[in-house]
């Protein structure tokens, strides 16, 4: 599965991709996925327990 318009990977969280979920919100919807790269391999969240919060 690649990054299209519905789907995009990140490798960490910024809280400036709030802004992406609004966006996936406001159009057909969508998925962010964290701790993946552009190439869809999983690199993981240094600090997962934090990130829930």
């Amino acid at each position: 599965m690649s990054e299209s318009q519905l789907i995009e990977y990140k490798e960490s969280w910024r809280d400036e991709y709030l802004k992406w979920i609004c966006g996936f919100a406001n159009a057909q919807g969508g998925v962010l996925y964290i701790g993946k790269r552009d190439d869809g391999s999983v690199c993981g969240v240094a600090d997962s327990k934090k990130l829930m919060e």
